[in-house]
């Protein structure tokens, strides 16, 4: 009750395979910035069922075809997924990021998801 993903309106869903979605980030990090997410609302990654995994893949890389053919800037992505509130989850219905990024983007992109962690991306 009261997730914003399971209530979310369907026209901001641009693509879906019947297990899963995609729709734009509302809240960017950079432009074409992608969630994929199950229709059953299951907290996090590791309570998805393997037919769910397999369905958010494909829409993975749905996702990456679009945005390339929308910006052909885009040089590389970085996915992730926040599991539970001390990895930084604030919505609890399970959600994989796909963000692209573009080259200077930001001044040093070295050691990429690492940087959730202050001072550890660059080793």
């Amino acid at each position: 009750m009261g997730c914003v993903f399971c209530t979310m309106d369907q026209q901001q869903v641009f693509a879906s395979n019947g297990i899963a979605y995609a729709v734009r980030d509302t809240s960017p990090v950079t432009p074409l910035h992608t969630l994929v997410l199950p229709n059953r609302h299951v907290a996090d990654y590791f309570e998805l069922e393997p037919e769910e995994r397999r369905a958010i893949a494909h829409l993975l890389e749905e996702s990456r075809r679009d945005i390339l053919a929308r910006d052909p800037t885009v040089a590389g992505f970085n996915i992730g997924v926040n599991v539970g509130a001390v990895a930084g989850q604030t919505i609890f219905h399970c959600h994989v990021h796909l963000i692209p990024r573009r080259p200077g983007d930001v001044a040093n992109p070295r050691g990429g998801v690492r940087a959730v962690i202050p001072g550890r991306a660059d080793y």
